[in-house]
């Protein structure tokens, strides 16, 4: 048959947010045709990542993704966006990098001819970080670096602070997408961005004071107060911040932990110290990675409580996000010991979702699934856990359960 008569079709648009979903078409096939879907992107590294799947025609020559099962390949059976998911690296351990929210992640599609491996049609997607008229702020006030993404239309908005990994220095891709849903939010480095030390001697939690009073002082920005989302290791420098600073209605906490870790963190007169790895828990894994899943002590022991944030004293709403296959850390342990803690104290004003078997890096939806990859702290690859699919449907979860926290508790809510 003519090849000029066969479509791929991105719906509803070619073009997107990044976190959206879009229905992937083949029409013009003959019956029943065998047909190999393939998906491409080269992050801003030029890392590339890629996936494919085997489809079948129907009897009018059509393949619909969010209908028709994949028969083989990155993953199988109905996955309206698993030629975005599925995607791996080239090259092992690699994490999708986006230094550059202007410019979309451009996703090439193929529809190739199983026999010949011949291609039959081809489209790009381009799945966008910054709406229309939003604004990015590069922010350099006394200390404070970061960047800050103001949504188009009438403000004030509610505020929010975005702080990403330990070896993250400034990620924008989360805080841009946020943003896009009415919130003015503060992408904020700590670590190895422009003047900030790579490798501080200790953090300064007035630092991140700095960034909430700047936060909240805008005049884009509606009170009383304002947001955090975390992961990782910022999740304990957003736990240190609901638990010193006032001024925070509402904090996310991906996969983080209660104790300070890897840097001891100082605020006016109290320094909580790291705490510090047991060496002989660390393992190797049978393909020789690194897997530092239990190599930190439990924060809540008696010898190790001077690294335990008092969130206690915190008086904001929490969510914790807990991945069970995380490999980064124990994080449901750390997720159960705070939800103790503030039961223990009166307090109610907490959320704790669980996703069995998605990894430690939980991104925005439709994020390529990272279960290994170079830890800044480690010095070297290590584990991070998870199954693509399971990780991939977490992602999707989480993202709604946080603009729903944060629609619930930043909107002319009280404050600490």
């Amino acid at each position: 048959m003519a090849y000029s008569q066969i479509r791929l079709k991105i719906l509803p648009s070619v073009r997107c947010l990044f976190d959206k979903l879009v229905q992937v078409k083949v029409e013009g096939l003959a019956p029943h045709k065998p047909v190999e879907l393939r998906s491409k992107l080269v992050d801003d590294r030029g890392m590339i990542f890629k996936a494919s799947a085997l489809y079948k025609a129907d009897e009018t020559g059509q393949v619909d993704v969010c209908r028709a099962p994949s028969l083989g390949g990155s993953y199988t059976g109905v996955e309206p966006m698993g030629l975005f998911w599925s995607m791996a690296p080239e090259t092992p351990h690699g994490k999708l990098l986006k230094k550059n929210v202007f410019s979309p992640i451009l996703v090439e599609m193929e529809a190739l001819c199983r026999e010949t491996g011949e291609v039959l049609a081809s489209e790009t997607n381009e799945r966008i970080y910054m709406t229309e008229g939003m604004r990015r702020i590069p922010v350099q006030e006394g200390r404070i670096r970061g960047v800050l993404f103001i949504p188009p239309g009438k403000g004030p908005f509610p505020g929010i602070v975005d702080l990403y990994t330990f070896g993250g220095r400034l990620t924008e891709p989360r805080a841009s997408l946020l943003a896009n849903k009415g919130y003015v939010v503060l992408a904020l480095a700590y670590l190895g961005y422009q003047d900030l030390p790579k490798r501080p001697k200790m953090l300064d939690l007035e630092y991140f004071e700095e960034a909430v009073t700047y936060l909240r002082r805008h005049p884009e920005v509606k009170g009383p107060g304002i947001g955090i989302i975390s992961i990782s290791h910022s999740g304990g420098l957003a736990l240190s911040m609901s638990s010193f600073l006032s001024g925070i209605s509402a904090t996310v906490c991906i996969n983080g932990c209660i104790g300070n870790t890897v840097i001891p963190l100082h605020y006016k007169d109290i320094v909580l110290p790291p705490l510090s790895p047991v060496i002989t828990n660390v393992k190797i894994t049978d393909s020789g990675l690194i897997d530092i899943r239990d190599a930190l002590p439990d924060p809540s022991l008696d010898e190790n409580r001077a690294s335990l944030f008092p969130i206690e004293r915190a008086s904001c709403q929490f969510l914790f996000a807990v991945s069970e296959d995380d490999h980064n850390w124990n994080s449901a342990l750390f997720a159960e010991q705070a939800a103790a803690t503030l039961r223990k104290h009166g307090k109610e004003s907490f959320k704790v979702v669980t996703y069995p078997k998605a990894g430690h890096f939980l991104e925005v939806p439709h994020m390529p699934h990272c279960p290994s990859g170079f830890h800044g702290a480690v010095g070297s690859n290590v584990v991070f856990g998870g199954e693509p699919k399971a990780h991939s449907e977490a992602q999707l979860d989480l993202w709604d359960r946080v603009q729903e926290f944060f629609k619930s508790h930043l909107d002319n809510k009280s404050t600490c």
